[in-house]
């Protein structure tokens, strides 16, 4: 059966683990996000996030290791089914060309959700936390129109300024992904 036989590819890991990191991604990042910010109350979608993000980055920071692992390298020859490959593995993924078409763009998809995972969601959860007791301190949702505290518009401002950056820093991932997926096209 060829394919049982596939089982011990590493290339069937490879593609079943990229599409995995490229349709979770895409999945959080343009549907589940915006349609739970528009669906939900703004203490539940905040909920929501703090549950789904550890779990989500903690993903998208593991895949690309398993990436770099099952790296399908060069194709050299091919006889009754069966395949001889170069440069594959996380050795084949760090020499030569294959070092800035596949290596970088897997390390920067690793690095992006890392950085996501112990910096700009902590960072962001802690604000979130401070926000809401700055909620009770002042009488007034940090959302509500009108004046603010001078301590709620700082709040505020950094909320923002750390939620844009990790979220220009997911969108760099993704399209380290989406570039990945053009490389990976080629190979196989």
């Amino acid at each position: 059966m060829p394919a049982l036989a596939a089982l011990s590819d590493p290339k069937v890991y490879h593609i079943l683990t990229y599409g995995t990191l490229l349709g979770s991604n895409l999945y959080q990042t343009f549907l589940n996000g915006p349609v739970s910010y528009k669906a939900l109350p703004r203490a539940s979608f905040s909920t929501l996030q703090q549950a789904i993000f550890p779990p989500y980055f903690s993903l998208q920071s593991a895949l690309p290791i398993l990436l770099a692992l099952t790296w399908p390298g060069d194709k050299i020859a091919g006889v009754a089914g069966r395949e001889l490959r170069k440069d594959s593995g996380w050795a084949g993924i760090l020499s030569g060309d294959n070092f800035w078409v596949a290596g970088v763009p897997v390390a920067l998809m690793f690095l992006t959700s890392a950085v996501n995972l112990v910096w700009f969601g902590p960072a962001t959860t802690k604000i979130l936390r401070e926000r809401k007791h700055q909620e009770t301190r002042d009488g007034k949702r940090y959302w509500d129109k009108g004046d603010h505290s001078v301590e709620m518009t700082k709040l505020n401002k950094n909320f923002n300024i750390l939620h844009g950056i990790a979220s220009a820093t997911n969108l760099v991932g993704t399209f380290a992904a989406l570039y990945y997926g053009a490389v990976l096209a080629e190979r196989i």
